[in-house]
């Protein structure tokens, strides 16, 4: 066990025959004394430096075991949120392209529709045409027919001619 302040003060020599001077043992033991209260003095602060460095180390120790633990778990997480965003952007474009694919297939379907409606318009327009020429050209040939002349030269026109005939020759 290490010697106190007061085991340096307390202490007896045993004189001798021609001994030290005791008032110079005196005097030196006295100043090892001060400067001993001063080392252990120092000593316990230090001691309890130490004590609070150690406190405040294990305290950041913590922070810095949460920091890391957080920015792990800040990583882990954005890394899921970027491969949802990526499965979700997928699942996007596929829909994307299912609907083009839909709009495109009703578009070549309505456009067959109205091609082939476009075609028996043609259709039904040469076969009205050809109806329509036919018509007009009976009757062309019904107005071109010589039975209009027989139509004008009736028997009540035959009557009247000699009626008249008859009275021009009256006077």
């Amino acid at each position: 066990m290490p010697l106190s302040p007061l085991d340096i003060h307390n202490k007896e020599f045993s004189r001798g025959f021609r001994g030290y001077d005791e008032d110079d043992v005196n005097e030196f033991l006295d100043q090892i004394i001060k400067d001993y209260e001063l080392v252990i003095r120092d000593k316990k602060e230090l001691k309890n430096q130490v004590e609070d460095m150690k406190d405040r180390l294990g305290h950041f120790s913590n922070i810095e075991e949460t920091l890391n633990k957080s920015i792990l778990i800040a990583q882990e997480t954005a890394e899921e949120v970027k491969g949802n965003a990526n499965k979700e952007s997928k699942l996007i474009i596929k829909e994307a392209e299912k609907n083009a694919d839909r709009i495109i297939n009703e578009a070549l379907q309505k456009s067959r529709t109205i091609a082939i409606e476009v075609e028996d318009l043609k259709k039904q327009a040469k076969v009205f045409r050809t109806r329509l020429k036919m018509l007009v050209e009976a009757q062309l040939e019904l107005v071109e027919n010589d039975d209009w002349d027989g139509l004008f030269h009736t028997r009540v026109d035959e009557e009247y001619e000699n009626e008249e005939e008859v009275e021009t020759n009256r006077y």
